[in-house]
């Protein structure tokens, strides 16, 4: 039998990165996407068996092209990780329309668009899969200054994902998703910034709120992220759709 298959976007970096990572380690081959397909192709180059593909989510079809091209090649699609999402920071009643349409656009559409893709590539080759949606503690809480339209996206992703699940159960598609907290990665460090700017604060002070603010006392690793993911995926969560998995360390609590 031939290794089960994933595909990851967003998976150049970061949090995609580290799950891409743990995927190729457990046993599938793993298909790393994003924007840049010269970083997905180096990623991949480095995993155990992993290939990689160009996918931008706020393309039409781009997602369908990869799910196409991976149920041709190696004639099933078991997993799918829609982990591509982008932020920013302003104040509520600066928040521009192109970044409001840019935000969702990404983060809600491209899951949309992405599920859809990897639904009809599962249901085409007649296997069971498994999808997990990235949302954040901000599909969770508003509690988050400066992330108006983040959250407005997050909450969706997790309301979409409860729909994905409803829809497809019958056909043996689960669908779920993870909402991290404060996970060290190049985001990570750019929202540092900009909170830091919107505060007058320093960078090292903001850094140190994240960390009073989360009861385990540390910030999140892409590697925590990626363990969910591996579980969620997986036969021990065989009996699990619909939910939205706090990974966070106590930060947002339900």
């Amino acid at each position: 039998m031939s290794a089960p298959t994933a595909v990851v976007t967003g998976a150049t970096s970061g949090i995609g990165a580290a799950i891409a990572a743990d995927l190729a380690g457990r046993g599938y081959h793993v298909v790393v996407t994003g924007r840049d397909g010269e970083a997905a192709a180096r990623l991949a180059a480095g995993l155990a068996d992993a290939s990689a593909a160009v996918l931008d989510v706020t393309e039409p079809g781009s997602a369908a092209a990869v799910a196409d091209a991976v149920v041709r090649d190696h004639g099933r699609l078991d997993a799918w990780v829609s982990n591509a999402g982008v932020s920013h920071m302003a104040g509520f009643l600066d928040v521009a329309a192109a970044d409001l349409d840019r935000t969702l656009d990404v983060n809600v559409k491209g899951v949309f668009r992405c599920g859809q893709a990897a639904a009809r590539a599962m249901l085409a080759c007649g296997n069971e899969g498994s999808i997990v949606n990235i949302a954040s503690i901000a599909g969770k809480s508003g509690r988050l200054p400066y992330l108006s339209d983040y959250v407005a996206s997050k909450f969706a992703v997790v309301g979409l994902t409860q729909a994905m699940a409803f829809e497809l159960a019958p056909h043996k598609i689960r669908v779920n998703s993870i909402c991290p907290g404060f996970v060290v990665t190049p985001m990570h460090e750019r929202e540092l910034g900009w909170e830091a700017e919107l505060r007058g604060a320093t960078i090292d002070a903001v850094r140190q709120g994240w960390i009073d603010d989360t009861p385990l006392g540390r910030l999140e690793r892409p590697e925590d992220v990626a363990e969910a993911v591996a579980f969620l995926l997986g036969p021990g969560s065989s009996y699990i759709t619909g939910e939205a998995l706090a990974v966070n360390g106590g930060t947002v609590m339900d």
